[in-house]
């Protein structure tokens, strides 16, 4: 009888896979809209007015609290999260995120009180947080490993979506002059549509078939394996079947591990994948991203330019943005990841620098050629930011942790976001002006040194099952089967592994015989 190994096989987009993925996307969507709602919000004279934020005398303190107790409440939803999400499944996990964030974007719009507004601020930070972990943490556990990176990078896609439609909202509002003291209200209330489509549309998704695996619903993560991943190119669905047998076999090794947060620090191996994960967002966020995004009307008006085109140019670089993300989608799957971020890191940096050089010998100034130069390096920005940082790093994050501790390194990396966002934003506004363009060297020189040191140190782990990638990591033992060395017969069936594709399983004989009890089961 005829044989071939499964990674000979030709994967293809599956149509099925791409709608699931989109639909998830309504809660990067979420995400993108509650992290820069404030800024319409502070920008709105009437909500300064209702709130009598103007004559408090502490109204400074009081805004600036709305913005550190959002962070704040990032960091702890976002380490609250993995507990769900391993013991309810990843896609409830991102039910919990989206109703959070229906209940808080409808009591920040009915706030009668700064107290109240305050914390809900809270909620919506744990929320939107939540939220953007929980949907990569189920999109890398559904996609097919050889799109892994463009098919994830939906999630940068709608995120950044929901970031433009805020800006085109806070925009559209800055000219409605009729809603007297109640024009703030309506662009809040417009949180709660996202996660609500979002919830209605989750029963119809599927589960995560690695969380099914964990969980002994081997049948289920079958039939969704089949349905996700059986395309034109495999209309015999070969790889389905490869990828369940992997994972399946993964498993029950995977159970039999350490999957406590001791676990992920005593462990030198887990140890390193969760320094990699902060260190991934970390340097990411040394990019400066955040601050050029809700500083941005701040930023144009250092510039000189009116309060029109302080709305209007942060909008236009975010609907650019978007179209970067688009672009990266085409080119993240094609190179080394750690390389690409890299990559990405630099040009920021280079970006940065021409952008101080400008504003330190230009600002203040007449001369419009350098404003416009300054203007349009925030945009070249945005072509290094976009298509190489914005959506690789959750693909990155993702591929880096195996199923038993993927909530929780993925969780680990985002919460470090959300820890950045506080340093940045807390000391942006003070820094701009005291120490002004100086402050720009704050990204420029972490943010060069992380270029090096991601490009020299951080593995690469494009194109591995997720199932492989303990090997890199020098935990071959617990790797249960190589896909190349699963092979599939003629009739499109999975006939078994070459022999060494088990000889590092972790306990010798006893384990091999263990996974194959396990595949055996499935297989009665």
């Amino acid at each position: 009888m005829a044989h071939h190994s499964a990674s000979d096989l030709k994967q293809g987009l599956n149509p099925f896979n791409i709608l699931v993925l989109c639909f998830l996307g309504l809660g990067s969507v979420t995400y993108g809209y509650t992290a820069s709602i404030i800024g319409t919000t502070l920008g709105q004279p009437s909500f300064i007015a209702y709130f009598e934020l103007d004559t408090r005398p502490d109204g400074t303190d009081l805004i600036a609290t709305t913005n550190g107790l959002f962070q704040a409440g990032g960091v702890i939803g976002t380490l609250c999260l993995p507990w769900f999400a391993d013991k309810y499944g990843r896609k409830w996990a991102c039910a919990l995120a989206a109703s959070l964030a229906i209940i808080s974007g409808a009591c920040l719009a009915g706030s009668v009180h700064i107290g109240m507004f305050i914390a809900f601020r809270f909620v919506a930070g744990a929320s939107a947080f939540m939220i953007l972990a929980a949907v990569p943490i189920l999109m890398n556990e559904l996609v097919p490993v050889q799109f892994r990176g463009a098919l994830v990078d939906i999630h940068a896609v709608c995120l950044v979506l929901g970031y433009v439609i805020q800006a085109w909202v806070g925009f559209g509002f800055f000219f409605w002059t009729e809603g007297g003291n109640k024009t703030w209200r309506p662009p809040l209330a417009l949180q709660c549509v996202w996660p609500l489509m979002l919830l209605v549309a989750l029963p119809f998704l599927p589960e995560s078939p690695r969380w099914l695996c964990m969980q002994n619903r081997p049948e289920e993560a079958h039939q969704i394996l089949i349905k996700l991943h059986t395309n034109k190119n495999d209309p015999n669905h070969e790889m389905a079947e490869a990828e369940f047998y992997q994972i399946n076999k993964q498993i029950a090794i995977d159970r039999t591990l350490g999957s406590s947060w001791k676990d992920m620090f005593s462990k030198p191996s887990y140890r390193k994948r969760a320094l990699l994960a902060i260190g991934t967002t970390g340097i990411i966020q040394c990019s400066g991203v955040l601050v050029i995004n809700n500083y941005g009307p701040t930023l144009y008006a250092s510039l000189g330019f009116s309060p029109v085109k302080q709305l209007l140019y942060p909008a236009a670089w975010l609907v650019f943005a978007l179209g970067m993300n688009v672009a990266g989608m085409l080119l993240v799957d094609r190179f080394n990841r750690p390389r690409f971020m890299a990559f990405g890191v630099a040009g920021c940096m280079c970006t940065l620098i021409i952008e101080a050089a400008l504003v330190a010998n230009f600002v203040p100034s007449n001369n419009s050629a350098a404003l416009q130069a300054a203007v349009a390096m925030f945009f070249i920005y945005q072509v290094f930011y976009g298509a190489c940082l914005d959506g690789t790093q959750f693909s990155y994050l993702g591929e880096l942790f195996p199923t038993h501790l993927r909530a929780k390194g993925v969780c680990l990396g985002v919460s470090m976001i959300s820890l950045m966002n506080i340093i940045w934003l807390q000391a942006a506004p003070v820094a701009f002006e005291n120490i002004q363009w100086r402050f720009y060297l704050c990204f420029i020189i972490p943010g060069s040194i992380g270029a090096v040191v991601m490009w020299l140190f951080f593995p690469n782990t494009r194109g591995m099952p997720l199932e492989e990638v303990a090997a890199l990591f020098g935990d071959e033992d617990e790797v249960a089967v190589y896909q190349r060395d699963i092979e599939v017969d003629e009739n499109h069936h999975v006939a078994g592994v070459n022999e060494k594709g088990l000889l590092g399983s972790r306990n010798g004989s006893s384990e091999v015989e263990k996974v194959n009890a396990v595949h055996g089961e499935q297989k009665a």
